[in-house]
């Protein structure tokens, strides 16, 4: 139901850097490429995470209360990408681990400030 999901950035190419070794933990590669957006994705008809460049020229901004989750296989994997993420320069919002009874997250908000989540439902 999803296509894709954009995420500001002020600087595409820091963005790309970011996302590239990111996503690769994932499996995700780019699946399309303008000089405005860069899309991400595992294969076709899947939903993409996008960085993107503000349509109307302002200063890209995170939303309050917005956030993707992107899912994981494993929840070594998780733990993997979280830490991918932190390594990256990424800020922490919360560590991997067990939330619920079934659920296996981590949180952390990438270098233009958007809130994700990587998880595992076991």
């Amino acid at each position: 139901m999803i296509g894709y999901i954009t995420l500001g950035t002020s600087d595409l190419q820091r963005a790309a850097s970011f996302y590239d070794a990111l996503l690769s933990v994932l499996g995700a590669e780019r699946a399309m490429e303008m000089d405005h957006i860069i899309a991400w994705g595992t294969s076709d008809g899947q939903t993409m995470l996008c960085a993107a460049k503000p349509h109307d020229g302002n200063a890209a901004s995170s939303g309050n209360g917005t956030m993707v989750a992107l899912t994981a296989p494993s929840r070594e994997i998780v733990d993997q990408v979280h830490a991918k993420a932190m390594e990256l320069g990424s800020k922490d919002e919360g560590a991997p681990g067990l939330r619920g009874n079934n659920f296996y997250g981590a949180y952390f908000r990438d270098l233009d400030g958007n809130k994700l989540c990587v998880f595992r439902m076991v």
